[in-house]
């Protein structure tokens, strides 16, 4: 396949790279700053699971042309406008996008514009950001794509396994799922919880459960959730429930949410998306709502005191 990845940070460059290293045809849709570091300097991933360094295929959005089969939509939920249009002018009749955006709600922002046939599933596992010097830094041993037709189309297609058949030639872990959107509200059920509880108390999931009432907001949280996802027509399934379980009530835990990274160094976060998503959901099934409620707040204070400060 030709493959066009939006951006060349964090999540974009490491996957991208895997799949340059392993012979892909990838193009990296980049503004003229990255473009000119990837020319002087390549590709640089320093990571666990090996480092890479070579030079890439790039495109400005003044070049772009609607030439590739598959575009692989890396950005945050706040970045979704500009990313949007930034790749349209690839979105040719046969080329599809994979959103690698943590959450729900794109989707139909993704639909409404390019056309749910050409919208597939995905979800991302991987913690990497990029340094000043155009590094990318890969900072654990995930690695894990998930994707998939959603289910309003086939479960299996040529586009998907055509990608399957570039992501088989690498080292990343990747799932070609036969129910994407199960795969995607399981992870966004942990996930939001893990952005609400972190962010709300400034602390790590350890820290939190070792707190008085720690433990008892983090599971009230986490049932609502789970109650959200079933209410939804998704109930997570015993296997996720159990790896939730184990992820948010470990008292020995470091693990922060990235959005919490995000907040505590004054950036953007993706508050409507992770937490006031599931929160509106919340609402609307009568689903005990407390601690959503008061978490989404918390960013939203964050976020009003941000903007104050930039004006």
């Amino acid at each position: 396949m030709k493959l066009l990845i939006l951006g060349a940070g964090g999540i974009g460059g490491y996957i991208g790279g895997r799949l340059a290293e392993a012979g892909a045809d990838v193009t990296f849709l980049v503004r003229p700053r990255r473009r000119a570091q990837l020319e002087r300097d390549g590709l640089v991933v320093v990571s666990p699971l090996g480092d890479m360094r070579f030079h890439v295929k790039t495109v400005l959005a003044t070049e772009l042309k609607p030439e590739f089969d598959l575009v692989l939509l890396t950005c945050k939920a706040y970045d979704l406008d500009s990313a949007m249009d930034a790749i349209a002018p690839a979105m040719g009749e046969k080329c599809c996008v994979v959103p690698m955006l943590n959450g729900i709600s794109h989707l139909a922002r993704l639909d409404a514009r390019f056309g749910a046939e050409s919208v597939l599933g995905g979800a991302v596992v991987v913690a990497a950001t990029l340094d000043d010097d155009g590094t990318v830094r890969h900072t654990n041993n995930h690695q894990r794509i998930v994707f998939g037709e959603r289910a309003h189309l086939s479960r299996d297609s040529a586009r998907t396994t055509a990608f399957a058949a570039d992501l088989g030639r690498t080292q990343l872990d990747w799932v070609l799922s036969p129910n994407i959107e199960q795969d995607m509200w399981e992870k966004i059920v942990v996930l939001s919880c893990i952005a609400a509880m972190t962010c709300l108390f400034r602390a790590s999931i350890g820290e939190i459960v070792n707190s008085s009432g720690g433990l008892q907001a983090i599971t009230r949280t986490f049932d609502a959730n789970i109650a959200i996802a079933t209410a939804e027509g998704y109930a997570p399934r015993a296997q996720s429930i159990e790896f939730g379980k184990k992820t948010l009530f470990d008292s020995s835990s470091t693990l922060t949410a990235s959005m919490l990274r995000d907040l505590e160094r004054g950036g953007a976060v993706e508050s409507d998306h992770i937490v006031g998503f599931m929160l509106d959901r919340a609402r609307a099934h009568g689903i005990d709502d407390t601690m959503l409620s008061i978490a989404f707040t918390h960013l939203k204070a964050y976020e009003a005191r941000r903007t104050a400060e930039r004006l």
